[in-house]
């Protein structure tokens, strides 16, 4: 079996899942990046090592044997490629129906702003030509967010064919020796925000909630992960309100230095709004058995969180209801730690490359075998259902 990932360019959040494609298929794996990566994400550590990954190709230095990779591969996950002036996705589908081919199609929410934009002729037309005429044939579409499927319900495209995906990072499995020993036991309750400083990731809700914190004289430290626009506004805010000792800034942080501050952290607080696709800090903050208080306006948390159960969710940005949630959880510690322990089984136990992979080779497999295609259970690749957005 022959299995080819194309995106627009291969980063830290999708090398796990191709890591564990590559070790049961070798060679029959690729993973195609269609452009270089953004100056911005490279400063970040996105790209870092991309020249040893043995599986990835780069499609503006080999095009040729790439569109044959795209086109001759048993199943082809066509990802988000921004460049249709390079590679026409609908076209290269439709020689692969004339093969027998199984494609996917993997997306994020096609209306962030806002299902009202379904409404532009002009809109719709462009989603006829990429999806909606597919409707009847064998492309399935996996779900990178839990407000996707009710997206393309809008424009009419793979009813009934709506899988469940999203973003793996590296999944760490402790011992029950070596997670006890994870959390910082200073007495204070140890918060992490990890992201870049912009407006619609909100770091301005960590600033909010550490004042309300200090002025009700409970015992906490905020790491702040991350830069951008927002960073320097952020830090001003900070000594203006009188928190520097209470706060401290790591800037923009390799992976692995994330996650060291997310595992001595008891608490992670996930503020961005709807415009947020998924968020794998998410996957890694609960991997690193953090209890996570999130925006249900974002894709990744429907999928990963069960409220009251391995996290805290809190409705349509509400920085009311995120503030009493964050304040529950510094006041009751033993709540954060129950939460914490659910939310590193939910990430070690299902949502993660491994299962994932398994599961999409599976599906491979048996569509090949039958021509059937049998979702899972539960989790990656199980069907999606319609989630309709709240805002």
């Amino acid at each position: 079996m022959t299995i080819t990932f194309v995106s627009n360019y291969f980063n830290h959040h999708q090398k796990p899942f191709s890591d564990v494609c590559y070790r049961a298929l070798g060679e029959g794996y690729r993973f195609i990046q269609t452009e270089p990566m953004e100056e911005e994400r490279v400063a970040m550590g996105w790209g870092a090592g991309i020249e040893r990954v043995p599986y990835v190709y780069c499609m503006y230095e080999k095009e040729e044997e790439c569109r044959k990779w795209m086109l001759e591969s048993d199943v082809v996950i066509f990802g988000w490629i921004s460049r249709e002036d390079f590679l026409d996705v609908p076209k290269m589908v439709e020689k692969r129906l004339e093969k027998g081919k199984l494609s996917l199609r993997l997306s994020e929410r096609l209306y962030r702003e806002g299902q009202w934009k379904a409404i532009s002729p002009r809109g719709l037309a462009k989603k006829y030509k990429e999806h909606t005429r597919f409707r009847k044939e064998p492309i399935w579409l996996l779900c990178a967010g839990a407000y996707v499927a009710s997206d393309f319900r809008i424009v009419g495209a793979y009813p009934d064919k709506m899988l469940k995906f999203g973003y793996f990072p590296e999944t760490v499995h402790y011992t029950k020796e070596e997670f006890t020993k994870l959390k910082e036991k200073d007495g204070k309750a140890h918060i992490v925000w990890a992201g870049r400083f912009m407006p619609l990731k909100h770091p301005e809700f960590a600033v909010r909630v550490g004042e309300e914190l200090q002025r009700k004289g409970l015992p906490f430290h905020i790491h702040m992960v991350g830069g951008g626009e927002l960073e320097q506004e952020i830090k001003e805010q900070v000594k203006e309100k009188g928190l520097d000792g209470r706060f401290t800034f790591y800037g923009y942080a390799k992976p692995e230095q994330v996650r060291r501050v997310m595992e001595k952290c008891h608490i992670h607080l996930f503020t961005s709004n709807h415009l947020e696709g998924w968020g794998a800090v998410v996957n890694e903050a609960m991997n690193s058995g953090c209890a996570v208080v999130a925006n249900d306006e974002a894709g990744a948390v429907p999928f990963l969180i069960k409220h009251g159960v391995n996290g805290l969710v809190y409705h349509k940005g509400s920085y009311e209801e995120f503030t009493k949630l964050v304040e529950s959880l510094v006041t009751d510690k033993e709540r954060a730690e129950t939460l914490g322990k659910s939310a590193y089984q939910t990430i070690a136990g299902m949502w993660n490359a491994e299962h994932a992979a398994e599961e999409l080779l599976r599906i491979c497999k048996e569509w090949m075998d039958n021509g059937k295609l049998v979702p899972a259970a539960d989790g990656p690749l199980s069907k999606a259902g319609i989630i309709s957005p709240r805002f």
